[in-house]
């Protein structure tokens, strides 16, 4: 393996786990904790915050996978009719994230920010509540991606 092929299939991994890593915290971990600690408007500020500063992460990594992917896809494992299902699978469901997420941060997210500056609280917290469904959907595909990705070729 050459030092380019190690390189995409790092960063591959790396954006993977920040990117579902990122969305376990805040869905499993940090949501919970920021009901039971804060009241909505404290609560909304922090979402709004946090989102902004975890987003940028998101977009990159959704950069890094798609490039570092198809780069093996077609430099390494010989094009697509070449590569097994697991990685068709992989690749699909990627992209159903990837819509997903660009639904929530145009819509959704965009909606959370403006209804927060505004102090429309229960505007802000429906933005949030779909905010959550959808991190909740993109979650569950990214650990069938994970899961895929570790075992597929065995299938």
């Amino acid at each position: 393996m050459t030092t380019l092929s190690t390189l995409a299939i790092s960063l591959h991994i790396l954006s993977a786990v920040l990117w579902v890593g990122g969305m376990f915290f805040a869905h499993q971990v940090l949501r919970p904790v920021a009901v039971q600690q804060f009241e909505p408007p404290q609560r909304l500020r922090l979402w709004s915050q946090v989102f902004t500063r975890f987003f940028p992460w998101v977009w990159l990594s959704i950069a890094l996978l798609l490039v570092t992917g198809y780069w093996m896809v077609f430099k390494l494992f010989g094009g697509m009719a070449a590569v097994g299902l697991h990685v068709h699978i992989m690749q699909g469901l990627g992209w159903l994230m990837v819509l997903l997420y660009m639904h929530l941060y145009f819509a959704p997210f965009r909606r959370l920010k403006e209804a927060v500056v505004t102090e429309q609280w229960p505007e802000a917290g429906k933005r949030l509540n779909q905010i959550r469904l959808i991190v909740g959907i993109n979650l569950s595909l990214g650990l069938i991606v994970i899961a895929v990705a570790a075992g597929g070729r065995y299938l």
